[in-house]
């Protein structure tokens, strides 16, 4: 058997996210780092904020000898470690597996299956669960597992633990609720903070409830907004990832308000699930850090 040529091996390819207290030898202690262990840096982003006063980076590095993971985490610890830091190293060509959530408005939901169908996404969708049956054949022509989970007052705690048991069993890392229409319990919202994301209209607070387009229409609105965030005990108060706009006129209906409320929030949810399984968005307090 011939030995195999290391140099014409594909580098691998890792994710750095970190942050900590911002002081002076941040970036030089990673970047020192990164060279002692053969590593080359693609990319680098990084953000101090003078408000929280925590410093925040993203490295896109590769490595040209076989190291992995594990062992990049147990070198890099004592970095870490010296300056406080809330840190994590992933392989970026792992695809992100993730469960969709919907109940009875199939838009973002399509969307989203459709950009993963054709890798404008780097997720796996391992399931889609559903309070309703509506949409068991659109999932199904994907080849993807459907759940329906029904939901009532009296099922809601079941439900959810058949939720986060699927998660489990699945290794599920991020939920991404498409027009889930539930109210999810402070027990679920901790169980999977910082791994869970909303898309709703951005008229909140302003038009609540039902048929808020309508509301909107009879307030003369000049402009749709959508706004995809992580999820917290707080309703539709988590931290935001993005946001997307349209502007409209006085001579648009009610529908056709709902039909440019579809399209930005399909916009704002896909550019949010990307961005997270891309390791690009990370946690500054009530806010976020997205580099984009």
């Amino acid at each position: 058997m011939n030995a195999v040529d290391e140099s014409q091996q594909p580098s691998e390819q890792y994710i750095l996210t970190l942050s900590c207290p911002d002081k002076p030898g941040i970036v030089h202690a990673v970047s020192s780092y990164l060279f002692m262990t053969g590593c080359n840096i693609e990319d680098s982003q990084q953000f101090g904020d003078r408000d929280t006063g925590l410093f925040f980076m993203r490295v896109h590095f590769t490595s040209d000898h076989p190291v992995g993971a594990d062992k990049l985490r147990a070198s890099f610890a004592a970095v870490a470690d010296a300056y406080g830091m809330d840190w994590q190293i992933t392989p970026s060509g792992e695809r992100m597996r993730i469960v969709l959530l919907v109940s009875k408005y199939g838009h973002c939901l399509n969307d989203l299956l459709f950009r993963t169908s054709i890798g404008a996404l780097p997720v796996e969708i391992a399931a889609v669960v559903s309070n309703h049956t509506d949409f068991a054949e659109l999932v199904g022509s994907y080849g993807i597992p459907f759940h329906h989970i029904p939901v009532t007052k009296e099922s809601k705690a079941e439900a959810e633990a058949q939720l986060l048991a699927l998660v489990e069993k699945e290794g599920v890392e991020l939920v991404v609720l498409a027009r889930y229409m539930q109210v999810l319990s402070d027990h679920l919202c901790k169980e999977l903070s910082g791994r869970i994301i909303n898309i709703h209209h951005s008229f909140l607070p302003s038009f609540k409830g039902a048929r808020p387009y309508h509301q909107a229409h009879a307030r003369g609105v000049k402009l749709i907004g959508a706004t995809a965030h992580y999820v917290t005990a707080d309703l539709d108060e988590g931290p935001i990832i993005e946001q997307e706009v349209e502007r409209v006129g006085h001579d648009l209906t009610p529908d056709q308000l709902v039909a440019v409320g579809r399209d930005v929030e399909c916009q704002a949810l896909a550019r949010a699930v990307k961005w997270h399984s891309e390791h690009r968005v990370l946690l500054n307090g009530h806010r976020t850090v997205v580099f984009a």
